[in-house]
C-alpha cells in the first residue's frame, strides 16, 4: 500500500531540511567581546579610591549624647541645629587619656540645589564652618570649605577645582599656607583605574608625589596607595551580597615604622544599618543606625581600646532628612 509505504531518502532529507529551518540555531561560542578603549567608564575621585572601604571601617564613632534636628523650610532651604554633650580628649604626654566633659550647641543652614549647595555651621564655642559646590558646567566643579576660629593660627580654608572627563578625573586644589595640589586618575581598563598626586605646602616647605591603583567587580573593590611620604595604604571590599559587605585595610608609614591593620563588615538589614571593626591595636568598634520612623533614626556608637584602656559609648538621636 503506498500510503503505508516508508519514506524514502530524499523525503527524510526534505523533512530533516525542514526542521531545521523551523528551530533556532544555537549561536555559536565566539572569543570574548574586546575591550572599547575609546569608551571606559569614568572613575572616582582621586580622594575617593577608598570610600567603600571606609564607610565600613571608619564610621563617625562619639562618645557621649548627641541630638540633631532638620527642619526644612522649602524644597531647597532647611535650619539645623545639633546638641552634644561628652567628653573631650585633651593630648597628654603620658599614655592615660584624660578627658575633659563638655556640652556644645550648633546651628546650620543649609542651601540645595541641583547646580549649587551651600552649608554654614556655627558652634557656640566660636568656631563657624562653610562648604560649597557650584556646578560651574558639566563636566568642571567648584568646591570650597573654610574654618574660622577665635584661636590664631588655626583659621584654613581650601578651594577645589574638579574636572570630570569621559574616562578620566583630575582635581587642583588652592588653600591657605601656599598649599597646592593636584591629582589626576585615569581607567586604563573596564575595571582598573590608575592616578598620581603632587602637593606642595610653601608654609612648611614641604612636598610629595603619591600613586593609586583601585580594581573593582561587582563583588570586590581593591585599592592601593603609596606616597613619598612614607605612606602606604592598601583595602579591599568583598560584597558578600547586596546586604552584607566585608572590608580590611592595611596602613603603613616605612619612615616612621608605625604600621595597623583591621578588619570590618557593613551589614544594611530592613530597618538599621550595622558596621564594625577590629584592628591590630586591639581596638573594637561597633556603630548601629536604627530607623525608628519616618525621618527617626536613633544611633548607637561603643569602641574599646584594650591597648589604652579606653572605653567611649555614645547614643544620639536624629531628626528630619
Amino acid at each position: 500500500m503506498a500510503g503505508l509505504a516508508p519514506p524514502t531518502t530524499a523525503t527524510a532529507a526534505a523533512a530533516a531540511t525542514a526542521t531545521a529551518t523551523a528551530l533556532p540555531v544555537p549561536p555559536k561560542k565566539t572569543e570574548d567581546e574586546k575591550v572599547d578603549y575609546l569608551d571606559l567608564p569614568c572613575p572616582i575621585p582621586y580622594e575617593e579610591i577608598h570610600r567603600e572601604a571606609f564607610m565600613s571601617l571608619k564610621p563617625e564613632l562619639f562618645e557621649g549624647m548627641r541630638f540633631d534636628f532638620t527642619k526644612g523650610l522649602n524644597q531647597k532651604f532647611s535650619l539645623s541645629h545639633s546638641v552634644f554633650m561628652g567628653p573631650i580628649e585633651i593630648p597628654s604626654q603620658s599614655t592615660e587619656t584624660i578627658k575633659i566633659p563638655t556640652a556644645t550647641y550648633e546651628f546650620g543652614a543649609n542651601y540645595i540645589d541641583p547646580k549649587l549647595m551651600l552649608f554654614g555651621r556655627i558652634q557656640t564655642d566660636g568656631r563657624l564652618n562653610a562648604r560649597v559646590k557650584c556646578d560651574l558646567s558639566n563636566n568642571l566643579t567648584l568646591k570650597g570649605n573654610a574654618q574660622l576660629t577665635n584661636e590664631p593660627h588655626m583659621s584654613h580654608g581650601m578651594v577645589n577645582f574638579d574636572y570630570k572627563g569621559r574616562d578620566f578625573r583630575s582635581q587642583f586644589q588652592l588653600g591657605n599656607g601656599a598649599l597646592f595640589g593636584a591629582s589626576y586618575i585615569q581607567s586604563v581598563s573596564p575595571h582598573l583605574s590608575l592616578g598620581g598626586e603632587v602637593f606642595w605646602a610653601g608654609q612648611h616647605r614641604k612636598s610629595g608625589i603619591g600613586y593609586a591603583a583601585r580594581y573593582n567587580t561587582d563583588k570586590m573593590i581593591a585599592t592601593g596607595q603609596v606616597a613619598s611620604t612614607g605612606m602606604v595604604a592598601l583595602s579591599y571590599v568583598q560584597k558578600v551580597s547586596e546586604k552584607v559587605s566585608l572590608a580590611t585595610d592595611f596602613t603603613y608609614n616605612y619612615m616612621s615604622r608605625d604600621v595597623i591593620s583591621s578588619l570590618g563588615y557593613d551589614y544594611i538589614l530592613r530597618q538599621c544599618r550595622l558596621r564594625g571593626k577590629i584592628d591590630s591595636n586591639g581596638c573594637v568598634a561597633a556603630f548601629l543606625e536604627e530607623r525608628l520612623n519616618m525621618g527617626v533614626n536613633f544611633i548607637l556608637s561603643a569602641e574599646i581600646d584594650h591597648r589604652k584602656k579606653d572605653y567611649k559609648f555614645g547614643f544620639g538621636l536624629t531628626v528630619g532628612e
